[in-house]
C-alpha cells in the first residue's frame, strides 16, 4: 500500500497538487499513512456534511426524530411565517439536497440576516420537495438544528460521547454561525487519521471495537438511498457525481462513495475491496476529469486495491 501512496504522491506533485496526508485502510492489515506536512486539524470541508447526516442516523435509531419529520416540526416559532410548502420539506430532503428550494448558503459566506432558518423558511420554494438536487450548505444546517431541537444537543455535542470520544477523536473544533450553531455542512477540523477512523466505521458497519457506534441499518442506507444529481442539464450546479445519498457521493451501479469536501478532502468506502482512502491536501481549482484530485486518488489507489 505504501507504493500506491507513493505513485498518488508523484502523480499529484506534477499536477502541482498539495497533499497534507494519506491514508489507506485495508480490512486486515495495518493502516498506512504518509505525511507530507505538519500532522494538524484540517478543516475537512463538505465533508461534515457525512457527520450531520450520521448524527441525524443515530438519533432516528434512539427515536428523538425521523428522516421523514418535516423539518418545520422543529421550528415551530416559524410555521406564521414560512413560504407554502415548506411544511412538506422533510429532514430527509435537507441532507439530501432536494428540498428544492432556492436559498443557497455556504458556511464561508457572510450571514446578512439575522436568523438563516427563518429566511430559508420565508423563502419560496422553486421545486417540488423531493424532486429536484441542487447542492448547498443550508439544508445540513437546518437539519442540524432541528437535531438540537429535538435532543436539547448541537450536532457536535451530541456527536461527542456518541462517535468523537469512542473513535479517539479528542475535543474537535466545528465552527458555529452567529447563533451559535455548528454550521453542520462545512468546518470540522479534523486530522487525517480521524477522519480514517469515521471512514472505517462505516465500512465496519457502525462497529468500533466491539461497540455499536452508528446504526448499521443507517450505514447501509448512506449509499443505497441516493437520488440523480441531473435533471436539469442546463444547470450548472455543483456535482461529483451522478447520485447522491445521505451525505455521500455515490455512483450509480457502484457500491463504493464518497465522502468530498473543497480543496480535496476526501474519505473514500469501498466495500468492494473492504477498504478506505483517506486524503486531506489544499488543491486549488477542480482540474480537469483527468487530472482532478478525485480522478488521482480513482486511478491511483482505489482502482489497484
Amino acid at each position: 500500500m505504501r507504493e500506491l501512496i507513493d505513485a498518488l504522491v508523484r502523480s499529484a506533485e506534477r499536477e502541482g497538487m498539495q497533499l497534507y496526508g494519506v491514508h489507506i485502510y485495508r480490512r486486515g492489515a495495518e493502516p498506512v499513512e504518509r505525511r507530507l506536512r505538519s500532522d494538524d486539524r484540517v478543516d475537512v470541508r463538505s465533508v461534515s456534511k457525512t457527520f450531520t447526516s450520521v448524527a441525524l442516523g443515530i438519533a432516528e435509531a434512539e427515536g428523538r426524530l425521523a428522516l421523514d419529520d418535516p423539518a418545520l416540526t422543529y421550528y415551530p416559532e416559524l410555521a406564521g411565517s414560512a413560504a407554502p410548502g415548506l411544511e412538506q420539506v422533510t429532514l430527509r430532503h435537507l441532507l439530501m439536497m432536494t428540498s428544492g428550494s432556492p436559498y443557497f448558503w455556504s458556511a464561508y459566506d457572510p450571514v446578512v440576516v439575522p436568523d438563516l432558518a427563518a429566511d430559508f423558511f420565508a423563502t419560496p420554494l422553486a421545486h417540488k420537495p423531493g424532486t429536484y438536487f441542487s447542492y448547498t450548505g443550508i439544508g445540513p444546517y437546518i437539519a442540524a438544528r432541528a437535531l438540537r431541537a429535538a435532543t436539547g444537543a448541537n450536532v457536535r455535542d451530541y456527536l461527542l460521547p456518541r462517535l468523537f470520544t469512542p473513535l479517539g477523536i479528542h475535543n474537535p473544533q466545528w465552527h458555529t454561525c452567529p447563533l451559535g450553531h455548528p454550521v453542520a455542512e462545512t468546518a470540522l477540523h479534523l486530522r487525517t487519521s480521524e477522519l480514517a477512523r469515521f471512514g472505517r466505521l462505516l465500512l465496519d458497519e457502525g462497529r468500533h471495537e466491539g461497540r455499536q457506534l452508528v446504526p448499521a441499518e443507517y450505514c447501509a442506507r448512506i449509499a443505497t438511498e441516493t437520488v440523480p444529481t441531473m435533471q436539469d442539464p442546463t444547470d450548472e450546479g455543483f456535482r461529483l457525481s451522478d447520485s447522491y445519498g445521505l451525505g455521500v457521493w455515490c455512483t450509480s451501479g457502484e457500491k463504493t462513495y464518497k465522502m468530498a469536501g473543497l480543496y480535496g478532502q476526501l474519505c473514500i468506502i469501498s466495500p468492494d475491496k473492504e477498504a478506505v482512502v483517506t486524503v486531506t491536501a489544499h488543491v486549488e481549482g477542480g482540474g480537469s476529469q483527468r487530472t482532478s484530485i478525485t480522478a488521482l486518488i480513482d486511478e491511483e489507489i482505489v482502482a489497484r486495491l
